[in-house]
């Protein structure tokens, strides 16, 4: 088993963790919670040897294998099942030294593979490969040819295809669909070994682990049972404080009166019970989170047209390309419409073409006079002013109001004390979301555009976002992986896939079982296609369609090695600022010079990744 016994972890001058014991057995699958930046991935660290203890002990059975993601992956020729492969360190060694044996060594090193299951290993790789969102012709594509997100894919792949004794992930689902999440979902409700998973994602949480580790107040506690079951207790022993436990129940009293409109207005029993389920459970989850540093609501629009906008018959996509075809619906104040569907079908191209940032090629969009659109997109953060502070921030949308209103106002969303008068540059990528989300609130929109806003968020932000969500008058069109935010806030669903947009009649268990149908269905195309289609005609359209994609590449590469090399700079300067002498008074200097090093290299880091993911998003857009 892991036994932490009075650990204490500090980084540079800052205690993360202090005086922690707990003890994790062989088989549990432990999921480590806690706000962004308590220390909960150097706790990571230190499992896999890459930090030492400041004290206690900590100890893990020798024999043990260990598993997490690789933070990058190598520029390779080979493909992507063949770096899949190599996951499983037992199979690809025992492969090497059949090439070169004979005799009894050979007879040994087969039955060997015997034992382990080894010819089954390619089929497991592929399964893998499939089962996050990989097509079947892309799997023999060289590594070089995928963009970043897709990389990260793999190194996941790499991750589950190890023979893994012990597996850490930490927020594998950041870069996946809906899709993959909740195959990702099922694969770890089978792993034998011992799981400890970071995410932010409650409903994967509440499916995945047996156990919750809490990181608050620098103090490592395991609580039994899922991630609910773990809300649970701790709402019981906040409740306790009397004047929060009022304040609390004054919050869910005013959440309750819109579980009467959504009664009133929904007009499918299936979708009425989903969600009302989801509510019926907001009490609980608002207990747990009565310390969340968060709190914000959406002020009433100012105007609220009738209808807020109409897409007729519409193509969209990118050039003369169309991605999503035939769209039609209407947008009406006090819809709320969550967008699902296979990755790559058009579901953010369709909330760009709503946002006014992609034109229809044909078809009609038409929007109210007085539509005042609130949209949040990743590229959304790369408009932030870094060298500005959020309060200034703020003074860029209302030069009229009060000081001390805008700090109230940036409080709710945790920029407090010194905080708001920082410069964005060194922020993290949960604090510049939250920013924008700021920014976008305080402009009283009344229709909300939002792809994936959870990312970067951690469970008391995201907690706060669904309930403000909830009491929004406008209308809303959402993507997002995280599915508790779907089921809590969204009246309906359209589905995104095979070039068209239609309304979805079912809800996300429904959509569950779509996929697993799907799945079955592209099966059994792929192997008639298999019969039909020539491997050396197969090769010839790969070939011509990388030809295509050369210049988006070429792009992609240049960001990603620049990111690798800034990233490498800040791992470096980290390592210096982890050294207790730099401390000392006599290298005041030196700290400070190192300390403005970093926070310029972060911020390059930050700008680097996000033109990184740009491009790397058109280059998946293009390759589908």
């Amino acid at each position: 088993m892991l036994v932490f016994s009075d650990i204490s972890l500090r980084r540079g001058g800052r205690e993360l963790i202090g005086d922690s014991s707990f003890s994790i057995h062989p088989g549990q699958k432990v999921g480590l919670t806690g706000a962004n930046g308590t220390g909960k991935s150097s706790l990571f660290a230190l499992i896999r040897g890459e930090l030492g203890l400041d004290g206690g002990q900590f100890n893990m059975p020798p024999n043990w294998v260990m598993a997490h993601v690789a933070q990058h992956t190598p520029d390779s020729d080979q493909s992507a099942l063949s770096y899949a492969l190599e996951g499983d360190s037992e199979f690809t060694s025992l492969q090497e030294q059949m090439k070169t044996a004979e005799g009894e060594h050979l007879a040994t090193l087969i039955g060997q593979l015997d034992a382990i299951d080894g010819y089954t290993t390619e089929s497991r790789a592929a399964s893998l490969l499939q089962g996050l969102g990989f097509k079947n012709e892309q799997i023999h594509n060289p590594v070089s040819s995928f963009s970043g997100g897709w990389r990260m894919r793999l190194n996941l792949v790499q991750a589950l295809m190890c023979r893994s004794d012990l597996l850490l992930l930490d927020e594998p689902t950041n870069h996946l669909d809906l899709d993959a999440v909740i195959w990702l979902q099922q694969w770890l409700i089978q792993y034998q070994g011992t799981l400890i998973l970071i995410s932010h994602d409650r409903e994967f949480l509440d499916a995945v682990t047996t156990h919750v580790c809490h990181l608050e107040h620098h103090k490592l506690t395991l609580y039994t049972g899922n991630y609910s079951a773990f809300e649970k207790v701790r709402a019981e022993r906040l409740a306790q404080q009397q004047s929060t436990f009022e304040r609390q129940q004054r919050e869910v009293a005013h959440i309750r009166k819109y579980v009467d409109r959504f009664r009133a207005q929904a007009t499918k029993a299936r979708q009425a019970q989903s969600r009302l389920k989801a509510l019926d459970r907001m009490e609980l989850v608002a207990q747990a989170h009565i310390d969340s540093p968060f709190k914000f609501g959406f002020f009433e629009p100012r105007k609220l047209p009738d209808r807020l906008l109409n897409i007729t018959e519409a193509s969209i996509g990118y050039g003369d390309t169309p991605i999503v075809t035939k769209v039609d619906f209407e947008l009406m104040p006090g819809q709320r419409i969550g967008l699902i569907g296979p990755n790559g079908a058009g579901k953010s191209t369709l909330i760009k073409c709503l946002a006014g940032e992609l034109p229809v090629q044909a078809g009609e969009l038409w929007c109210a006079q007085d539509l005042h659109i609130g949209y949040f997109a990743q590229h959304q953060v790369e408009q932030l002013h870094l060298d500005q502070t959020p309060l200034e921030h703020m003074r860029i949308l209302d030069k009229e109001a009060r000081e001390q209103d805008l700090r109230n106002y940036l409080g709710g969303f945790g920029f407090q004390g010194e905080r708001v008068d920082e410069a964005v540059a060194p922020f993290s990528g949960g604090e510049k979301a939250r920013l924008v989300l700021a920014l976008l609130v305080y402009q009283r929109p009344n229709l909300l555009l939002l792809d994936e806003p959870t990312n970067h968020l951690d469970l008391d932000m995201r907690h706060a976002l669904s309930m403000a969500l909830q009491v929004f008058e406008g209308a809303m069109v959402i993507v997002s992986h995280d599915r508790h935010l779907l089921k809590s806030v969204t009246d309906e669903y359209v589905i995104v896939e095979g070039g068209f947009a239609k309304e979805f009649d079912g809800d996300l268990d429904d959509y569950s079982k779509w996929l697993s149908n799907r799945e079955k269905e592209l099966a059994a195309v792929d192997k008639v296609e298999d019969k039909t289609v020539s491997r050396k005609d197969q090769r010839k359209h790969e070939a011509d369609m990388r030809k295509q994609l050369q210049p988006l590449k070429r792009i992609v590469d240049k960001h990603e090695k620049e990111l690798d090399k800034l990233i490498e700079q800040s791992a470096a300067l980290e390592k210096q600022l982890a050294d207790p002498d730099i401390y000392l008074d006599e290298n005041k200097e030196a700290l400070k010079s190192l300390l403005l090093k970093k926070r310029d290299v972060d911020a390059g880091v930050e700008k680097t990744e996000a033109a990184w993911l740009d491009a790397s998003e058109e280059y998946e857009q293009a390759m589908c």
